[in-house]
Formats: structure tokens, C-alpha cells, sequence
């Protein structure tokens, strides 16, 4: 379907779409589901005369599609979109789609190859996309980090590969946030290292992107060390005490409290001594949020809890309302209704509780794996479960009925899995699974697609006084020698709020050649070397900085003899320069937690067409040998201490592509590599050499690979698994010949 008569028949029929949609829009209780947790940001629509059973095999089937996916759909703006996987073997991919919602016609899909991670295949599509019914945008945060934003005929409108440009971490967990849209914000929460003074180890930060273009708002990284770094909770927006705020559970095991449009901690919460997996609920001044890990103050696993929101600084011991203790709720969200909080512990019991006192009503057992979250809608809940299993329960003082109860399955008959929740829109029920998409619904009731309304988040303090913080927009910038990028700042009073932008005096810190003009207009050197610095905005006694990294054409070149670059992204602790006999080496070491593998990044993603090289010397303690290796264009070139091999792939989980040949190789010994890649049509051919340092150079490549499925573009790197130690030098990039 990725043909280019099937993309041009898609934005015709998109463009039909849109236009009925808007003729039909009128102003309506919230009829729409435009992100994970539903415009209410509870899990609760507002929705009436929703079906109470189905089948299938066709009972109140409206429509259904091939799909495998595991997240929560988007319906916003007549439509229905997901993320999902495709494909078996070479062709395995990521893809996100939208259909008609009324129909079920797909109006367009994109496929990706994924790239940089040791996800595993079954886990990819994992956070759900989110749909902006002002701009009909939809936001897509891909499994290996690559963010992306849809216009409404499928076109991409911005993207970022946050993994190669933030230096956001990939896992083999695969737990990946969901995207949130506050106001003309995209907010996304990211663990990883960055470059820096706020690089070092691995930390969980906060992000505000401008949803219509891309550019950084701020960065703002409220926690200390990460527990884990997979997480998947999906914050939430609201005011409390006048102030808006993002409400989100860390990957320290804590939740924090940030101004939305600034990203100033609030206040702090210690809940967990893992990460937090569960999004939280906000109520009023209640936030409501569990886990399912060992508990901060006693030995005992899991709990629910309700926060006071209204505090300021840590609140951990002073605005616990209530805990339910000894629940293990690790992955299903809260959902808030009617004085009630609904959740499904990790056995797939599901709990009514009292939101007031935290006293259990009753339980009902779902199943045997309990991930999702449930919804609720028209007086009844519906409830997904791993297993295949949906069902539809009439909720009551003192118990549940269950109406309706279907087990999907796939082709080979075992059960279909099912992660994600349902999204209630129109007059029907959306959901994904390993089976299918399905749209739910009376076939014979009329459908409208109408606007839902804005949820009344409430009362924000009108903004006023002085200044108490500015912010540097754009404040994260890749750039090339010889650009210019105009900044602005912003101005902002004590409760976040945005009091306009203003005139500051600017200055230029560890750019070499870089200016910057009295209205905020930065010019880079074009015979600028790689380097990173800042450009600092100072208003009266406050300042803030705009992070810039700036790269020069190729070739490049680096021997460490100035120490480790400033603008290479990635690794951790475990990195440093090092002298060996008066000669500068960039040493990867174990790490002191966690996963030994790092990769760290050279230069921007949008890079193609060149070649990677460095030299490398790998140590050996007993039978433990590293694997070293080079990243060019998100394919990695592997020597493989233990295995004796060099390997070229792509997607180390899956190893779509794979091509390996023998290669005995010792430690302690100066090696070279090479690794080159180009795009030819529509294949890649990746080639990667390697040679001892001290020797020729061979003119054959050691080995070869191609790609049906090319990845066109993606940073150069160096990469390595190392309990032990692992040197490089001279690592160089230059312009494919």
C-alpha cells in the first residue's frame, strides 16, 4: 500500500474527510479520543448508547482491518489511527496508519525500519499515538526513539531521531511514553544521556517540543539516578493551585510536579524504588498513581496512593492522602469516575475503589496477566486483557456484571495479544490487538464525527507581575557552519505563566567564530569546526541558555588530544579520555549499572552518504572478550570478542540484516575499521573492512551486506559491549567517493 497511486488516492480522501468532518462539527460533550487516556486524561468518556456486546465474527462488528498492534488508538477528526509492526524477517518494520473511523478505509500508512535498539520485534509499536484535533496532526513516538508528526493526509510534517540527536536511551524492554499535546506544546518524557553539562549518566528528562514545529521549548531533568530505563508513563496537565502543571512518574521511582510551559519542579513525591510504569490520574487536587516494585518505607511490594497535589517541594511524607498497600499495580492506569478509581493489578484483577478513603469495594477478575488500562463509558467498563480477552462489565455498588466476554485469537489459534486499551469515539469502540483493528458499534445508528469538547482543566491565575524566569526558544539547536538561528525569549512570572517575550542582552560561550546580534540572531562560523556551546540571554539578574552544536562538512576527524568532543552524544560514566604513554585515548568501560552495551553518537542524524572509521584495542580478562564496533546510518559493523566474527547488521534484537564472516582477532592489539554505506535505488549496500592498524590496508571489504528496505540517513557512531575495557582512537567520518 506504500505505492504512489495509493498515496495520492489517500490525501484525496483524507482531504474529503477532513471537509465533512468540519461540516459536521459542532460544539458537543467529548465525542472524540485524541490521546491514550481520552480527552478527560481519566480513562472516562462521556459517551452514551455504546453497545454492551459484540462478537468477532460479526455481532456489532462495524468494521475491522489486518493489524498487529499493542498500544491504544487516537480517533480525532473523523478518523482512527494506530502504531503497530509489520512485516517477517528482512521486511520487519514499525508502521503507523489512519482509517476512516466511519468506514474503516486506511487513508495512508508509513513504514520505518528500525534501527539502534535491542527491542525485540513483538514489542515494537508499544506507546500509542496521539492525535491534535486543532491542527489534525497526529504524534507518533516510534519504538527506537524516532518521533514523528503527521499532517493529515500522512505527510510528515517534523520529526526527530531522539535517540542519535537527545541521546534518548533504547532498552530491549521496549516500555516506550506516548506523546501529550498541552496548549501549542508536545510534550514527551525521554531517559537517556545527553551532551554536555547535562550529559554524565542516564537521567529522566522532561521535554516541550512546539507541536507545530519541532523546536525545543526545554529540557528539564527534576530527578536523580534512574531505577530503570524503561519506563512508559504517560503524564498528565492540570491546574492546581492556579498553577498548570505536568503531573509524571520519573524512572527514579518518583513523581514530579512541573510547570508545563517551563518545566520548573513544583514538587516531589518518592513512591517507588523502581521506575514508574503507571500514568497517573488528576482529579481536582488528587493525583492518583500506583506500582507494583518494593515500596520506599517498608518491605512490601506495590500500592496505590492519592497525593494531595497542592504542596510544594517534597511532599512525600506530608501529602500521602491514602495508600491501598500490597497491590501490585505496575502497569494498568488508574481510572477516575464518579467518586470511584478503577485498576487492574499485574494478576489481572480488577479493583473498585473508594477515591475518598482508599477503601476497596470489590474486585473482579479479568484474567491472568493484567497490562492495560481500563475505560469507562455510557455506565459500563471495558476491559482488555494479555490473553485475548475483552470484556464489557456492568460496574455497581458492590460488584461487577459482566455482559459481554470475547477471546481473540490469530491465525495458528492461540490467543491474541492485547495491551492496549480502548479508545471510545462517535458512538463506538476502537481497539488494536495482535489480531486486528476493530471498530466496535450499532452498524445501524448514524455516525458523526464531531469535535469534542476542551475538558475544564480548572482556574488558572491570570499571569502578572515580574519576571522570575526566561527561556532561550529554540533551546536545543543542530546546526551547520555557516547558519544562522534566530532566538527569543520568553518571559515568564512565578506561577509558569507566560507574561510575553523581551528584549536581553545576548552572548556567545564556547563557539568559536560564532556572533550573535543585539535582537537575538545567531550567525555560525562557516569554517567552524564540530563544537558545542551556548548561547546565553541575560535579563536584568536572569539568564538562560539556548544549547548549540554546530558541525562543520566533511571529512572530520578526532584524535582526543583536546580531550573527549562536547558535542558527541551518548554512553555514560563508564566513558572518559584517558592518557597511555602520552598518547590521548577514549577508553569504554563496564558500567557501573546496568546494561554494558553503549553507543555514542558523532554527528545529527540526517547524515547520509559517507564512510566511518576508527581504531580500536580491545582488553581480555579470562574468557570475557568485548564486542567493538562502528554505527553508520543506524547499521552497525560488530567485532565480536567471544565469537571470533565480524558482523554486519541492522537491529541487534532482530538482526534484520545480518551478514557475518570468521575473523580471529587478539587483544591487546591495534585493529582498524571501516564501515561504509550506500543508498543505490532502492537498496543499501553496506560494506564494512577491517585491518590490523600496523598493516595495509586490504582492498577488498572484509564483509557485505544489502538492503531491500534502506535506511537512507542516521548518525555515525562508535559502539561497544564492554565488562571490560575497550579503546579507540582516531576515529574519522569523510564523504563517500
Amino acid at each position: 500500500m506504500n505505492t504512489a497511486a495509493h498515496d495520492a488516492s489517500a490525501r484525496v480522501a483524507s482531504a474529503l474527510l477532513v471537509g465533512l468532518v468540519l461540516a459536521l462539527a459542532a460544539p458537543a460533550a467529548a465525542q472524540d479520543w485524541p490521546s491514550w487516556r481520552g480527552r478527560h486524561q481519566t480513562g472516562a468518556s462521556d459517551e452514551t448508547g455504546l453497545v454492551s456486546s459484540w462478537s468477532p465474527e460479526g455481532e456489532n462488528l462495524v468494521w475491522s482491518d489486518t493489524w498487529v498492534g499493542r498500544s491504544t488508538p487516537a480517533v480525532f477528526d473523523g478518523r482512527v489511527c494506530a502504531n503497530g509492526r509489520t512485516g517477517g524477517g528482512i521486511d520487519e518494520q514499525e508502521i503507523v496508519a489512519c482509517w476512516n473511523a466511519e468506514t474503516g478505509t486506511r487513508l495512508w500508512e508509513h513504514t520505518f525500519s528500525v534501527t539502534n535498539t535491542t527491542v525485540p520485534f513483538n514489542r515494537v509499536g508499544w506507546g500509542s499515538v496521539t492525535g491534535d484535533p486543532e491542527t489534525g496532526y497526529l504524534y507518533a513516538m516510534n519504538i527506537d526513539g524516532h518521533l514523528n508528526v503527521f499532517a493529515r493526509d500522512g505527510a510528515i510534517v517534523w520529526s526527530w531521531r531522539l535517540g542519535e540527536d537527545l541521546g534518548r536511551a533504547s532498552g530491549y524492554g521496549g516500555r516506550t511514553s506516548s506523546p501529550i499535546i498541552d496548549e501549542d506544546q508536545l510534550l514527551l518524557s525521554v531517559i537517556g544521556s545527553i551532551w554536555g553539562t547535562l550529559g554524565g549518566p542516564p537521567r529522566h528528562r522532561y521535554v516541550a517540543f512546539d507541536k507545530r514545529t519541532g523546536e525545543v521549548r526545554w529540557i528539564s531533568t527534576p530527578g536523580g539516578t534512574v531505577a530503570d530505563m524503561n519506563t512508559q508513563s504517560v503524564g498528565v496537565v492540570g491546574v492546581v493551585n492556579g498553577q498548570r502543571l505536568w503531573i509524571d512518574g520519573n524512572a527514579d521511582g518518583h513523581i514530579y510536579a512541573l510547570k508545563v510551559r517551563t518545566g520548573e519542579k513544583v514538587w516531589d513525591f518518592h513512591l517507588s524504588k523502581r521506575g514508574i510504569n503507571v500514568s497517573p490520574v488528576l482529579v481536582g487536587d488528587t493525583v492518583y498513581i500506583a506500582h507494583s516494585e518494593e515500596n520506599i518505607d517498608e518491605s512490601t511490594m506495590g500500592r496505590l496512593v492519592a497525593i494531595d497535589a497542592t504542596g510544594t517541594g517534597e511532599v512525600t511524607a506530608t501529602h500521602e492522602r491514602w495508600r491501598l498497600n500490597e497491590k501490585g499495580f505496575g502497569f494498568s492506569s488508574p481510572l477516575a469516575h464518579d467518586g470511584r478509581v478503577y485498576i487492574i493489578d499485574n494478576s489481572a484483577n480488577l479493583y473498585a475503589v473508594d477515591a475518598e478513603t482508599g477503601e476497596v469495594a470489590w474486585e473482579f477478575t479479568t484474567g491472568t496477566v493484567g497490562k492495560s488500562s481500563p475505560v469507562w463509558a455510557d455506565g459500563k467498563l471495558y476491559v482488555t486483557e494479555v490473553n485475548g480477552n475483552i470484556r464489557i462489565l456492568q460496574p455497581g455498588p458492590n460488584g461487577a456484571t459482566e455482559l459481554d466476554h470475547d477471546q481473540l485469537t490469530v491465525e495458528d489459534g492461540r490467543h491474541a495479544e492485547i495491551y492496549g486499551s480502548f479508545a471510545i469515539g462517535y458512538g463506538r469502540l476502537y481497539v488494536t490487538a495482535e489480531s486486528g483493528i476493530y471498530c466496535i458499534g450499532d452498524p445501524s445508528a448514524p455516525f458523526m464525527a464531531r469535535v469534542g469538547t476542551t475538558p475544564d482543566l480548572g482556574q488558572e491565575t491570570a499571569p502578572g507581575g515580574t519576571p522570575t524566569l526566561i527561556q532561550v526558544v529554540p533551546a536545543e539547536v543542530i546546526a551547520s557552519a555557516g547558519d544562522t538561528i534566530a532566538f527569543e525569549v520568553r518571559a515568564f512570572d512565578a506561577g509558569g505563566r507566560l507574561l510575553g517575550t523581551r528584549n536581553a542582552t545576548w552572548a556567545v560561550e564556547d563557539l568559536v567564530g560564532g556572533r550573535v546580534s543585539a535582537n537575538g540572531v545567531f550567525s555560525t562560523d562557516p569554517r567552524a569546526a564540530n563544537q558545542a556551546g551556548t548561547v546565553v540571554a541575560t535579563l536584568g539578574a536572569l539568564t538562560a541558555v539556548a544549547r548549540v552544536r554546530v558541525f562543520a562538512p566533511l571529512p572530520w576527524t578526532e584524535n582526543f588530544e583536546t580531550g573527549r568532543p562536547p558535542h558527541w552524544i551518548g554512553g555514560g560514566g563508564s566513558l572518559a579520555v584517558v592518557d597511555q604513554g602520552g598518547n590521548q585515548l577514549f577508553r569504554k568501560g563496564a558500567s557501573r549499572t546496568g546494561i554494558h552495551r553503549h553507543a555514542i553518537y558523532l554527528g545529527p542524524s540526517s547524515m547520509s552518504g559517507y564512510t566511518v572509521q576508527v581504531d580500536v584495542m580491545a582488553t581480555e580478562q579470562g574468557r570475557r572478550r568485548p564486542d567493538v564496533g562502528l554505527i553508520n546510518s543506524g547499521y552497525t559493523m560488530d567485532l565480536q570478542g567471544n565469537r571470533q566474527k565480524i558482523q554486519l547488521q541492522s537491529w541487534a534484537a532482530e538482526l534484520r540484516i545480518r551478514e557475518e564472516v570468521d575473523f580471529a582477532w587478539d587483544p591487546n592489539v591495534w585493529y582498524r575499521l571501516k564501515l561504509r554505506v550506500d543508498i543505490e535505488g532502492d537498496r543499501g549496500l553496506i560494506r564494512g573492512k577491517i585491518w590490523r592498524r600496523d598493516a595495509t590496508e586490504p582492498a577488498d571489504w572484509t564483509v557485505t551486506a544489502e538492503d531491500p528496505l534502506p535506511v537512507r540517513q542516521g548518525s555515525p557512531g562508535i559502539i561497544g559491549y564492554s565488562p571490560i575495557d575497550i579503546f579507540f582512537d582516531n576515529v574519522s567520518v569523510v564523504e563517500n567517493q
